[in-house]
């Protein structure tokens, strides 16, 4: 087994250790989301804490972790007598993003409950985490299917298994940790808002400091133990800390000035729900205990602010997490003191040397975050109608508001990855029939093997009420549900869509369409097309943000080539399929038809168009054409790619219903 890293001997990151110490400190606070950049020590941090956890008393073979002095009484191993247990310590369980169901909540053997009437229930990963954490890297990532267990879970402290009217249930509490790449999507709301705490991490930009950083993780490369052993001193002193801010917790006096201070920055902040202000008490609570403190002073709630808060402000995925310090610290000065232990500092910054600080770190992490410097924009020029190439650019424009868009939806039936678009074959939904099942039975349809059971009865000796069944009668039941899709973007920067107030309607317009695939869980893929070339702006991503901010920096001019930005999104495409062949793609081509440079470029764009019908590849043309007089050269395109059109007035009307619903019903009627 390999030696983990110290948390002791992590550098920097302060906000991140201390998170985690509060909720070793105070498990009720309710685990912690670790948001940052790749090889930021987040999962190096996650697992070393494990190792300074408390010991755990357990009820000796129970597989289910059940505690001696207080046994679940429907703990399926149960039941338990209270009594002494023996101890172990505190687990992390790891949960894989591509992880099944099963393997999650555990395995209900069907057959066996069938044909001999028990429940033989093989435990999952929220079994093993009970009493312990649950770790979720990428968890951003995670399917949505097991974000709804999860959520089930953390919410009941429960887990319940259900198989066709045969249950197991057994209890589930444990600290959830995620960590997270923004970059690649964020979380759904309710999942979101089920971490406690939140960090944003990002690599120093101290030439020591990363130093530091380098020379310790070689040290522990070459020698993992030998490196271990230099840190125990600062690991046992970190330990000792925790167990004594355990019993110190519940001494802890959360006085009326500081709820006070609680609710008044909650409501300030205007979060949703009370879950905030509880977060927020608990953390403070767990603050003081950890500063060795009994009162809860203002510090302390201005620090919980800092780490309850960012995440829950968000309103949708385009919006920054992050609080407002200078509005913050007005706030709890308005409302502190009012009795006398809600203020007892006028300082509300705690210092490196403050509960900010845990015990036995050698640095703090004082670098500032790095910032990009805005990149030089060219200088306007005219836009509105065509230019010959070489012409000057636009600068960006920005987006015009986004607004709700009604649902566009590949037609058939597919078999992606869970989502909310289209229809499609999937492990969760309503019931559409049944088949043999190929590999381990998950979901059973009980008339459909009942149906293949009973003709063999009597040849099986059949005697009494069981019935006999064997594994060939097993039915598995084929479900119908929503999958996610692949949304590309190809979109006109051209000179002739260059016109200011016509470039942040289309702006607009793409953004409220993300949003769309944000709430609908697709990824979501960015080309343009302007001058002489098409760019890929943005690659496949699920994150919609980076679309979003590509979105943002667009400049426009030049001329238009259609045909190129075509086959840019074709060849990506292809790519995608590659990687994610169940995935399907809807293309949407926001332009105003026009296609120039080069020879034949009108021809050109029809031979790209046309690998698409050919193909089968949904589509849909938003027609940006303004003025009078209308060429309606996006209809054509429209023909061409064997998809709708539809005018962008009509986006931004909200009046777009079956715009992609059955893009390929007008060929089949045809």
């Amino acid at each position: 087994m390999s030696t983990p890293f110290p948390f002791t001997a992590v550098v920097g990151q302060d906000d991140l250790r201390l998170a985690l110490l509060l909720n070793a400190v105070s498990p009720a606070v309710g685990g912690v989301l670790v948001r940052g950049e790749k090889g930021t020590a987040k999962s190096t941090a996650v697992r070393a804490l494990s190792a300074l956890m408390p010991e755990v008393d357990v009820v000796p073979g129970c597989r289910f972790s059940c505690d001696p002095h207080s046994p679940d009484p429907g703990c399926p191993d149960g039941p338990h007598e209270p009594g002494a247990g023996v101890a172990r310590p505190a687990r992390m369980v790891e949960l894989p993003v591509g992880a099944s169901e099963d393997r999650l909540v555990g395995a209900l053997d069907i057959e066996r409950a069938l044909a001999e009437g028990v429940k033989a229930f093989e435990p999952g990963l929220l079994a093993d985490a009970h009493r312990g954490i649950l770790y979720v890297d990428e968890v951003n990532l995670l399917h949505d299917h097991l974000v709804d267990l999860l959520l089930d879970a953390a919410a009941m402290g429960a887990s319940y298994v259900e198989r066709e009217g045969v249950s197991v249930r057994h209890a589930s509490r444990f600290l959830l940790v995620g960590t997270m790449n923004p970059e690649e999507g964020e979380l759904r709301p309710q999942l979101l808002d089920r971490f406690g705490l939140t960090v944003e991490v990002s690599a120093s930009r101290d030439p020591d400091q990363r130093v530091e950083v380098v020379r310790r993780r070689l040290a522990h490369d070459d020698d993992p133990a030998g490196f271990a052993a230099r840190w125990a001193d600062e690991e046992a002193a970190v330990r000792a800390r925790i167990a004594a801010a355990r019993e110190l917790l519940p001494s802890v006096r959360l006085g009326d000035g500081a709820l006070r201070q609680i609710a008044a920055t909650c409501a300030a902040f205007e979060v949703d729900g009370m879950r905030a202000d509880i977060v927020m008490a608990r953390t403070a609570t767990a603050l003081a205990a950890w500063a060795g403190r009994t009162d809860v002073l203002a510090e302390d709630v201005r620090q919980a602010a800092l780490l309850a808060l960012p995440h829950r402000r968000r309103r949708n995925p385009f919006d920054a997490p992050g609080l407002d310090e200078d509005k913050l610290d007005e706030t709890l000065e308005e409302f502190g003191g009012q009795d006398g232990d809600g203020g007892g500092d006028d300082d509300p910054d705690p210092g490196p040397d403050g509960p900010g600080g845990p015990g036995g770190q050698p640095e703090p992490d004082d670098a500032p975050p790095g910032d990009g410097d805005a990149a030089a924009r060219p200088e306007a020029g005219e836009g509105g109608e065509p230019r010959p190439s070489g012409a000057g650019e636009q600068s960006p424009v920005r987006a015009a508001e986004p607004f709700r868009t009604k649902v566009l939806s590949v037609p058939g039936l597919g078999e992606g990855a869970a989502g909310r678009r289209s229809r499609a074959r999937t492990e969760h939904g309503r019931t559409t029939g049944a088949r043999r099942p190929r590999g381990a039975l998950t979901k059973l349809h009980l008339a459909a093997t009942v149906q293949a059971a009973a003709p063999h009865q009597r040849a099986r000796g059949r005697s009494g009420r069981g019935l006999v069944v064997r594994r060939d009668d097993l039915r598995q039941a084929t479900r119908e549900g929503r999958e996610g899709n692949l949304v590309l973007f190809v979109v006109d920067a051209s000179g002739s869509m260059a016109a200011r107030q016509r470039m942040g309607a289309v702006k607009g317009a793409v953004l409220s369409l993300l949003l769309d695939a944000y709430q609908r869980r697709d990824k979501v893929g960015l080309v343009t097309f302007r001058g002489a070339a098409a760019d890929v702006a943005l690659p496949p991503t699920s994150s919609v943000d980076a679309a979003a901010a590509r979105l943002e920096s667009l400049p426009t001019g030049g001329r238009t080539p259609l045909a190129a930005g075509l086959l840019r999104a074709h060849e990506v495409l292809r790519v995608e399929r590659l990687r994610d062949p169940a995935r399907r793609a809807l293309v949407v081509v926001v332009t105003d038809g026009r296609a120039t440079g080069g020879p034949e470029p009108v021809a050109l764009a029809g031979r790209a168009a046309r690998l698409f019908a050919a193909e089968g590849i949904a589509s849909v043309v938003v027609d940006c054409e303004s003025g009078p007089v209308r060429l309606g050269l996006a209809g054509r395109l429209a023909d061409e790619l064997g998809g709708t059109a539809v005018t962008l007035d009509e986006l931004r009307a909200d009046a777009i219903a079956g715009l992609v619903r059955d893009v390929q019903g007008t060929r089949r009627a045809a």
